[in-house]
């Protein structure tokens, strides 16, 4: 039909996969954009197959019926080229019930001249209905106008201070189940099918007065099982994803334990600068000794030595064990990663750091820190101001940095050091 290329248009951004095959665009993709001064969200959605009971087609299906649920104005595409189906007089007849505002496009049309069975769509009783093209983006603008017009009043309306949270991890892991258990509700499409997830699928909700965004990732395989193209446009997506949010949630299969993947696409988020949390799912499968968790823990530390900020929770997604604490580590995180430390209270540390443990020297000459302070947040980003850049050894800077750590916290995220000689700018 073109459900994703137009999606793909007005947003501006390659964000539905599109293929030639059938089914592809399996959950609903939400993306933020605006027209005509009015922002809103756009969600792209599985085809309707009304009678189906091929499982994943089925689910896709009751994806789409959430997705109109909750809508303010539903745009049913079309194909010009096929005409009127019996498939698009079941899916109108679905969507009149409904009571929403519906909107018919005729895609496909890439001449200004209608085809004679052009008219057959009014039979469906949506209205009139728009003829575009896509692909070519013929009449968008006209069809963007309709629906920005049906908006109710007060739509439109940006919400800030959201925390955005990317759900990372391999295939299978559980993070749909895990949203799905957060959510209450079946938001994103659950089967055994490793790679069911193919997209980054956006869900805003509410928890405690705070507002979130969650953000499913496809799981990220290792690159020499990537064989399809909508596998290698998952994993990008799912980068894409770490890049733009604020805190992971690494999910880790508590029975398979920390994977050489799983390092990596943790190294991934670490590098990014984002929050952290390891989220060790399917705990409840797991034989329980006096010190398994502790041992597990460990297991944590020794595997991801370079981010051993982060901290940990043990869930089952399934029964919902412990799964209330991950929204609020999330939080805690986000958090600590907005933080600043004043001026005065970062230098009285640093200077007891230096003096319990001496800077290093080399060839008489010995590391001085003048002062440090903190020039940024998210992740929080220290300049210090050094004599010799070249005397602040790396076991030195991650001695400051575990100093930091335990005077301010900081717990779930990573810290950047700047190392400034005198006379150089602060060019961040």
């Amino acid at each position: 039909m073109g459900k994703s290329t137009f999606f793909n248009k007005v947003i501006g951004r390659r964000v539905s996969i599109v293929e030639d095959t059938p089914g592809v665009t399996r959950d609903r993709i939400y993306a933020e954009t605006e027209w005509s001064g009015v922002h809103f969200a756009l969600i792209d959605t599985g085809g309707i197959e009304p009678d189906s009971k091929d499982v994943i087609l089925s689910q896709m299906r009751e994806q789409a019926e959430m997705a109109m649920d909750t809508s303010d104005v539903i745009l049913f595409m079309t194909d010009g080229k096929e005409g009127v189906t019996a498939s698009d007089r079941e899916v109108a007849s679905m969507l009149m019930k409904t009571g929403k505002q519906v909107i018919l496009a005729v895609n496909k049309i890439d001449t200004a001249e209608l085809p004679e069975d052009f008219y057959d769509f009014y039979e469906l009783g949506l209205g009139e209905p728009i003829a575009v093209s896509a692909a070519n983006m013929l009449n968008l603008g006209d069809l963007l106008d309709r629906i920005v017009e049906s908006f109710p009043a007060g739509a439109g309306e940006e919400e800030e201070d959201t925390i955005k949270i990317a759900m990372i991890g391999k295939p299978n892991v559980g993070k749909s189940s895990l949203i799905n258990k957060l959510l209450g509700e079946n938001r994103v499409i659950v089967s055994p099918i490793a790679g069911t997830t193919r997209d980054s699928i956006d869900t805003p909700f509410e928890s405690d007065g705070e507002n979130y965004l969650l953000i499913d990732t496809a799981g990220i395989r290792r690159k020499s099982k990537v064989n399809e193209n909508i596998e290698k446009f998952s994993v990008i997506r799912a980068v894409a994803a770490i890049e733009r949010c604020d805190v992971c949630l690494l999910m880790i299969d508590a029975q398979e334990g920390i994977t050489e993947q799983d390092k990596k696409i943790a190294g991934i988020a670490h590098e990014a600068g984002k929050g952290i949390v390891v989220v060790v799912n399917k705990w409840d499968l797991v034989e329980k000794e006096t010190n398994t968790m502790n041992d597990f823990k460990k297991e944590i530390a020794r595997e991801l030595t370079f981010m051993s900020y982060a901290p940990a929770v043990f869930i089952s997604a399934l029964t919902g064990q412990r799964v209330d604490q991950v929204i609020n580590m999330a939080k805690y995180v986000a958090e600590n990663r907005a933080m600043r430390v004043p001026t005065g209270q970062l230098n009285s540390l640093i200077a007891d750091a230096t003096m319990m443990k001496q800077p290093p020297s080399d060839k008489g000459k010995r590391l001085k820190i003048y002062y440090v302070t903190q020039v940024g947040v998210k992740p929080p980003l220290f300049s210090f101001k050094v004599n010799s850049r070249a005397l602040m050894h790396f076991s030195y800077s991650r001695y400051l940095e575990n100093k930091i750590r335990e005077g301010f916290g900081f717990e779930g995220t990573s810290l950047k050091f700047v190392f400034r000689e005198k006379g150089e700018k602060e060019e961040l």
